[in-house]
């Protein structure tokens, strides 16, 4: 590491004018393209599985692509997190992006279903590791009060990886085939690896403490239950099958005992003590109201405007574009205001108000709404989101020492992520059954047999059908979508409750701390050498 005494911290206080070293802005340029590999992803996936599915076969073995990767870039995230703190940041990342690029070279080579879902769940361990390695090392590399404006770029990264993936995942499987949906990550995943390897010098850690691998066992047990609940109940069985039941019964028995023994171990996976914190505590519960929000607005508004307002399914990403840009907008607003002002508390009530409002529009969609009208709707909820995604990260951060970086951005991301299977699963659930009811309403028997294997119908089956069922399908997508949006503003009200109760901590560089003010941890950034 280089003399403190020469070279100065990177990430300067910008009110002293100091120059950000150029091998900085390379470092950041390159968590950007990791941060796109991993959110990319899954929308590039989405749009190539019915080729994949003509090639390997295996349909009824489809949901496995997308949830073997899910469930192990959940079940992983914490341990990235906490592997970080302890071995050291640099080398955790560089170990992410390769296990990651493998996972997405064997998946491009896959000769069958089952390989593929394998070697998706070898890709999806990586992933973990990019999210959580992005945002702890910006957690390191930059002073919070700077932090915003970093962290609003990478929610931007975010909301452009939702617009066009699905648009790129198109091209690239109509024109070079579905494998080069996975081989497209390596030259990007390369300029991240050499970037990151040669430019980022972080100080190297190692401590005497093993992993707790009782503690990562109970709470990968846990987090796999949840997510295959949550996967599983109402699609592959009925919420109060036997499998479910039993799945719970694990996932709470698992939790239990991970709380219980995250108390004894030396060095716990997840130490307790960063929740005494409140705004961590606070972060966390808005984080996961966020993603239940998101990824249930995401997947029901294309629907309705493919099934009701008749849009396109070939573009589906740019149908989310008034709430992305939004989202995108806001994000790097609020990002740079907090930079100029070091204060942030306004960004998380005002963006749970216009969540909360945008939702309640939303939910007042009916058959006559239009293209324009839900439009602004969704620009409205975009501009709630973005005023929350990043500012969530940032105070979670700023509530923790130092030596607990990579578990507060870990444990913050975890949350999100499960908010976005309890809100995919919650509101799916509520839109199906909502669906089903209106259909054997509108159009009797024949409504019922329509929807009898699945409550989402896509564009070709939905022109087969008989005018008659094809309206009474609308009216059901109306209603679905009313229930999912209604149930999603309630939620978004306890984000409102806990904004209320979070307490505006300086940030540094944006004056001395208060004596009475707890939640403000010394987080001096390390010294980073320059190239």
């Amino acid at each position: 590491m280089a003399d403190t005494t020469d070279t100065p911290a990177v990430g300067a206080d910008t009110d002293t004018g100091a120059k950000r070293p150029k091998s900085v802005r390379v470092v950041l340029l390159a968590l950007m393209i990791a941060m796109m590999l991993a959110m990319l992803d899954n929308m590039i996936i989405g749009t190539a599985m019915p080729t994949i599915v003509g090639e390997l076969g295996g349909l009824e073995h489809l949901s496995w692509v997308v949830t073997a990767y899910t469930l192990a870039t959940a079940a992983s995230t914490p341990l990235w997190g906490k592997i970080g703190d302890m071995y050291g940041r640099k080398g955790t990342f560089l170990s992410s992006i390769v296990l990651f690029l493998i996972g997405s070279a064997l998946s491009g080579m896959a000769q069958n279903m089952g390989e593929l879902i394998g070697f998706r769940a070898i890709q999806g361990l990586g992933a973990g590791g990019l999210m959580v390695g992005v945002m702890a090392i910006i957690g390191d590399l930059i002073p919070p009060r700077e932090r915003g404006k970093y962290q609003g770029m990478m929610a931007g990264v975010m909301a452009l990886a939702m617009i066009g993936g699905p648009l790129v995942g198109g091209t690239i499987t109509d024109h070079w085939g579905w494998r080069w949906a996975f081989y497209i990550n390596l030259p990007l995943g390369v300029v991240a690896l050499v970037a990151v390897s040669a430019v980022l010098h972080l100080p190297k850690k190692r401590s005497e403490a093993r992993i707790d691998y009782l503690g990562a066992a109970l709470l990968t047990v846990g987090i796999t239950a949840i997510v295959l609940v949550t996967t599983w109940g109402g699609t592959e069985y009925a919420w109060t099958s036997a499998r479910i039941m039993e799945l719970i019964g694990i996932g709470v028995a698992a939790l239990v005992g991970f709380v219980f023994w995250q108390t004894k171990a030396a060095e716990p996976v997840v130490p307790l003590h960063i929740f005494r914190s409140r705004n961590f505590t606070l972060m966390s519960v808005i984080g996961f109201i966020t993603g239940f929000v998101m990824f249930g607005a995401t997947l029901f508004l294309p629907l309705y405007q493919q099934s009701v307002q008749g849009a396109s399914a070939t573009n589906s990403g740019l149908l989310l574009l008034p709430m992305l840009g939004a989202m995108l907008v806001t994000s790097m607003v609020a990002g740079r205001v907090t930079t100029n002002t070091g204060r942030y508390k306004v960004f998380p009530i005002l963006g749970s108000v216009l969540m909360t409002v945008g939702l309640y529009l939303l939910s007042t969609m009916d058959t006559g709404t239009s293209r324009l009208t839900s439009g602004v709707f969704m620009a409205v909820v975009g501009f709630g989101m973005g005023c929350l995604m990043q500012i969530t990260m940032l105070v979670a951060q700023n509530s923790v020492e130092m030596k607990d970086m990579g578990v507060a951005s870990s444990s913050t991301t975890l949350f999100r992520t499960l908010g976005s299977s309890f809100g995919v699963a919650i509101m799916g659930a509520l839109f199906n059954n909502r669906v089903q009811d209106v259909m054997s309403e509108r159009a009797g028997a024949l409504g019922s047999k329509v929807t009898e294997q699945s409550a989402q119908l896509d564009a070709k089956s939905l022109e087969k059908l008989p005018v008659l069922a094809r309206e009474a399908y609308q009216h059901a997508v109306s209603a679905g979508t009313h229930s999912a949006f209604l149930l999603g503003a309630v939620v978004a009200v306890v984000a409102l409750a806990a904004a209320v109760f979070v307490k505006e901590v300086p940030l540094k560089g944006a004056g001395p701390k208060a004596e009475d003010e707890p939640d403000a941890p010394a987080t001096q950034p390390p010294v980073v050498e320059a190239v």
